[in-house]
C-alpha cells in the first residue's frame, strides 16, 4: 500500500522524511508515499491518466495534490464520483481519497490556510492596525487565502490580489460572485513585473502574500531585491523549500520594515496532516498534531 503524491518535483519534498514518522504516530497501514511529477505545462491526457492510476490502484488508498489543484479540476473532475463543496466553489482538487469504493476529491486550501494564518494572525489585528492584504498569485492557494480572510470576524479592511494571468483574476471574482460574495473591497490587479510599487502604497500592518509559486516550482520573486514594506507588516512565504527568493529578501527588510516574517513550514504541515486525516480517515486531536509538528521538526 501506498499513498500517492502529485506534484512537480515530489522527490524533493521534506514529507519523504516525514511521512514515516507520522505514518507510526496515527498508526497508518503503509509508510510509502508515490510520487507522480507533471511538469507544469502538463496536458489534459496527463492529468487524467494520473487519476486513473490512482482510482485503479486498489493499494493506494488516496493522495495529495500539489501545484497542479486547478489543472487536475479542469482536466479530469468528471472521473470523480464525487467532489466536495469547496472543490465546486474553487475548482480545484487538492487531494484524493476513496470511500466505499468512490473515489472523492477534496478542496482542503482554505481550511489549511486558515489554520496556518490563525497561528501568527493576531485576532485583531486588521482592527487594530487597518492592514490591508496584498495576495501575490491566485491560483489555488491564494484564492483559498483571499476566501479565508474574506470570512474572518476581524477581516482587511481592503484585498488586493494580482495575477500575471487574466483569467485566473477573472475566475477569481467570478467564484465570489457565485458565492452571493460582494467584491466592493476586492482590487485585482494583473502584473507583468515586480509588485514593488504596489507593496509600498499598502498601509502599516498589512499583510502581503507570496503565493505565486515563484522560489519553488519556477526561479524569482514577484518582488526586486529593492522593494521595501510597510511598517509592521506581516510578509507570509508559503513555500517552505526551494530558493525562496521572496523569503530571502523580506529577511533582508526585516529590522529596517519591523517586519514579522512567516515561512510555508507550519502551512506544509497542516496542508499534509488535513490530506491524510482525510485519506486514511484519521481524526486530527490537538494532542495528535502537536505529535505530528514535533516529528516534522526533527527532520526539518
Amino acid at each position: 500500500m501506498s499513498m500517492g503524491f502529485v506534484g512537480v518535483s515530489t522527490g524533493e519534498s521534506s514529507i519523504r522524511r516525514v511521512f514515516p514518522q507520522w505514518a507510526e504516530i496515527l498508526g497508518l497501514p503503509t509508510r510509502e508515499l508515490t510520487g507522480f511529477d507533471l511538469p507544469l505545462d502538463a496536458d489534459r491526457d496527463q492529468y487524467r491518466d494520473v487519476v486513473k492510476r490512482i482510482a485503479d490502484d486498489p493499494a493506494m488508498p488516496g493522495a495529495l495534490i500539489t501545484t497542479h489543484k486547478l489543472a487536475v479540476y479542469n482536466a479530469a473532475a468528471d472521473l470523480f464520483d464525487e467532489v466536495d463543496p469547496d472543490a465546486q466553489r474553487f475548482r480545484e482538487i487538492s487531494s484524493v481519497s476513496k470511500k466505499d469504493g468512490r473515489l472523492v476529491g477534496h478542496a482542503l486550501d482554505a481550511v489549511t490556510a486558515g489554520l496556518a494564518m490563525e497561528e501568527f494572525i493576531p485576532q485583531d489585528h486588521f482592527r487594530r492596525t487597518g492592514g490591508e492584504l496584498l495576495c501575490l498569485g491566485t491560483g489555488g492557494a491564494g484564492t483559498a487565502i483571499v476566501w479565508y480572510l474574506m470570512h474572518r470576524v476581524d477581516r482587511p479592511k481592503r484585498i488586493f490580489c494580482t495575477d500575471t494571468s487574466r483569467r485566473k483574476l477573472a475566475a477569481l471574482r467570478a467564484m465570489l460572485r457565485r458565492a452571493g460574495i460582494s467584491t466592493s473591497h476586492l482590487d485585482t490587479v494583473e502584473v507583468t513585473g515586480p509588485a514593488d510599487g504596489l507593496i509600498e502604497l499598502m498601509p502599516p500592518g498589512s499583510l502581503v502574500v507570496n503565493a505565486t509559486g515563484m522560489g519553488k516550482d519556477t526561479p524569482g520573486s514577484p518582488i526586486s531585491e529593492h522593494c521595501c514594506f510597510p511598517p509592521g507588516s506581516m510578509v507570509w512565504e508559503i513555500n517552505y523549500r526551494g530558493s525562496l527568493d521572496f523569503l530571502a529578501i523580506a529577511r533582508d527588510r526585516q529590522a529596517a520594515d519591523d517586519l514579522l516574517i512567516v515561512d510555508g513550514w507550519r502551512y506544509f504541515i497542516h496542508g499534509w496532516a488535513q490530506v491524510i486525516a482525510a485519506v486514511f480517515h484519521v481524526e486530527l486531536t490537538e494532542t495528535r498534531m502537536a505529535e505530528l509538528a514535533e516529528a516534522a521538526a526533527s527532520v526539518r
